[in-house]
């Protein structure tokens, strides 16, 4: 059961993440009735921490008050470098003793420095993924969720979704009702749909490869066409199967991937610039129909098409 809460800081600490969890477990919630936690930022030796946007924070505990806690959460930290080895010894004894261990954000490469992420599924910021994943290829990194619970290690992606653990956190062990309760009081939401791969920037389309250029930059200004194997072979003047083989050979793709794709980017671009309907955006994009739409919007993006325009629309946000 979750009641005393260890958030470690050192040099470089982001104030944004540490906030995080200082609000989803520091708060004293008990004038709503809410369970209140036994709360402590604690750092290798007291005293002033510097953050990692030039101001400093004071910390009164030292690492001694991690050994006692049943949570001991990591907000985002410098990635460069490594963590001071009293952090990593305090993570591993905590780790031992069974602690629950989290991190927000770039946290996580310092839970991979503790030797904490090895043969566990673990996320982080959508930007840093692939760099979690090189510096720790025993992990299994996902880079499109907002975090993922592995039992023991708990680890969010960037920045608020270190809100979407703490509310996982809370749901866990107190249930949704009392979970409810904290998000309605952080004004955010109890449970956000989807993951983080709608927020991912998606690269402009690669059309520079050897052969095809000329065809996928077609491609990506006549999305509405018929655009399957046969028809764009013919228009390559090759055989379906030359034409399927050399496709993948130089986009690392099978046609149907590289073509959903585009569509699903254009429609991100319809989704968030226009109120034209999802149905209209379907056809104007070439898959047909609002379900079919939806069908791959959700399995690419993890959201509905509807979910994601009330996220991005510049119409909303107006």
């Amino acid at each position: 059961m979750l009641t005393n809460v260890a958030v470690l800081a050192y040099d470089g600490v982001a104030p944004f993440e540490l906030g995080v969890l200082c609000e989803a477990f520091g708060i004293d919630r008990s004038d709503q009735g809410l369970p209140t936690l036994d709360f402590a930022v604690c750092a290798v030796q007291p005293g002033r921490v510097p953050t990692s946007l030039g101001f400093g924070i004071d910390v009164e505990e030292d690492l001694t008050r991690a050994a006692e806690a049943d949570l001991v959460a990591v907000p985002a930290m410098p990635r460069a470098g490594h963590a001071p080895l009293a952090i990593l010894d305090a993570l591993e004894a905590a780790h031992e003793r069974g602690a629950r261990i989290l991190s927000v954000c770039s946290g996580a490469f310092t839970l991979g420095e503790a030797g904490l992420l090895d043969g566990l599924d673990c996320t982080t910021h959508w930007r840093y993924t692939d760099e979690l994943q090189e510096r720790f290829p025993e992990a299994r990194v996902i880079p499109e969720v907002l975090y993922v619970d592995s039992g023991q290690v708990i680890t969010s992606a960037g920045s608020a979704a270190g809100i979407d653990a703490a509310l996982h956190l809370w749901r866990e062990d107190y249930g949704a009702a009392i979970a409810s309760q904290i998000a309605r009081r952080m004004v955010v939401p109890p449970q956000r749909s989807g993951g983080q791969a709608q927020y991912i920037e998606r690269a402009v389309p690669d059309c520079d490869v050897e052969t095809l250029g000329p065809l996928l930059t077609w491609i990506t200004g006549n999305l509405a066409d018929e655009l399957n194997v046969e028809a764009l072979a013919r228009k390559s003047h090759m055989s379906p199967r030359t034409f399927a083989r050399r496709f993948r050979s130089e986009t690392g793709v099978t046609p149907h991937a590289w073509v959903t794709s585009q569509r699903i980017l254009a429609a991100e671009e319809l989704l968030e610039q226009s109120d034209a309907s999802v149905e209209w955006i379907a056809g104007e994009v070439g898959f047909g129909n609002a379900a079919t739409l939806r069908h791959h919007f959700l399995r690419a993006r993890g959201v509905s098409p509807q979910q994601y325009r009330r996220s991005f629309s510049a119409a909303a946000g107006a």
